[in-house]
């Protein structure tokens, strides 16, 4: 019998929730928006969210077979090693995939379609292999997969992404649709924010995506609420989070988008265009949410929320383009200080009470 004894770091509580539970709620959580994406865009999207999901999955499966030495004479612990990926399997290589696909959009033209498919085989890679297992997989990542995959992506291939298809849902006029295939909006596409801060596309047409040239998970904002509110029911993500997130971030757009040379104009009417527009809810619900990169504290939470928001706010109004991924890879390389210096509370902590001193 083996009498040794294996101490692990407290504290032991003992729940059915496991690492699979919540990652499968996630990727129920995100099937809408994947759906969405396939109604608006067509069979170009779901091509791009296969291929996206099936090389996050196989480039965390080599990687395993490499490093856990599948190949070490002549591939002899071969079957053995791919047991083991199995059992450690844990949905989060699909949830990268699938998050990853949601924020590229579809390209117009089939050269640079296929420009696309070979950029996400690319960025699917770097996202697992380089991004999550070369720190030593899930839970040791520094910052999110997903965001640092979409940036090398529009690093490397800019052209493709940066060129959007029409919908197959809703129309707008051929000057607006100009506009938003050109450079001189707010948003690079994606945003449809003009330099007036309004939209050539209503709050409805923002609200539901249709005639939205953007990305293929974040044009439909009732996929994004659904998943927000199955996450939120199911306690994977605070409720609060996303909301304050957004809330903080279109109050900033809207005093940005006051400004001008002669006077300043406080319009709420342009919290709506700011918050539907881009990817901005996407990144709200499921990016900045994310377990491993964001702070483990409540206090260290709401700090990471509210500069992110601001930055977000500040950087899409003087860049001029979508800048979510590049503010959260941004913000997470603040976390190890946030954690440092915000510290949580001890589980199981009781504050003392002040003994009141007897008057003499």
């Amino acid at each position: 019998m083996d009498k040794s004894v294996v101490v692990s770091t407290p504290p032991h509580v003992k729940s059915r929730r496991t690492t699979r539970n919540i990652m499968l709620d996630v990727i129920i959580a995100l099937i809408p928006c994947c759906i969405c994406g396939i109604v608006f865009f067509g069979w170009k999207a779901a091509v791009i969210e296969i291929i996206s999901v099936i090389s996050c999955v196989a480039a965390e499966f080599v990687y395993f077979f490499i490093a856990h030495g599948g190949f070490a004479k002549k591939c002899k612990n071969a079957k053995e090693v791919c047991v083991n990926w199995i059992k450690q399997f844990d949905f989060t290589s699909i949830i990268t995939g699938i998050i990853l696909a949601m924020i590229v959009p579809v390209p117009e033209t089939a050269k640079y379609f296929g420009y696309m498919i070979g950029g996400i085989v690319i960025g699917s890679v770097f996202s697992i292999a380089v991004v999550k297992m070369i720190f030593g997989g899930t839970g040791k990542n520094l910052v999110n997969p997903a965001a640092a995959g979409r940036v090398f992506m529009f690093l490397s291939f800019t052209v493709a992404m940066t060129s959007y298809s029409a919908p197959l849902f809703g129309a707008v006029s051929s000057a607006d649709a100009g506009l938003l295939q050109s450079g001189a909006t707010n948003l690079s596409g994606e945003g449809f924010l003009l330099s007036d801060g309004f939209s050539p596309l209503s709050p409805l047409d923002l609200f539901l995506g249709s005639g939205v040239y953007g990305c293929i998970g974040e044009t439909c904002k009732i996929a994004i609420i659904v998943g927000y509110l199955y996450l939120a029911v199911r306690k994977v993500i605070k409720w609060w989070q996303p909301v304050l997130f957004l809330g903080i971030f279109g109050f900033v757009a809207v005093f940005l988008s006051g400004f001008t040379f002669d006077k300043y104009t406080f319009d709420m009417g342009l919290y709506l265009p700011h918050v539907l527009s881009g990817g901005v809810m996407f990144a709200a619900v499921f990016m900045f949410t994310d377990y491993v990169s964001s702070p483990k504290g409540v206090y260290g939470q709401l700090v990471y929320v509210i500069v992110g928001a601001v930055l977000l706010a500040v950087l899409r109004h003087f860049t001029g383009i979508e800048v979510a991924s590049f503010v959260i890879l941004f913000m997470n390389l603040f976390v190890p200080l946030i954690d440092k210096y915000i510290r949580r509370k001890p589980f199981g902590y009781v504050k003392e009470k002040k003994v009141k001193k007897e008057g003499n």
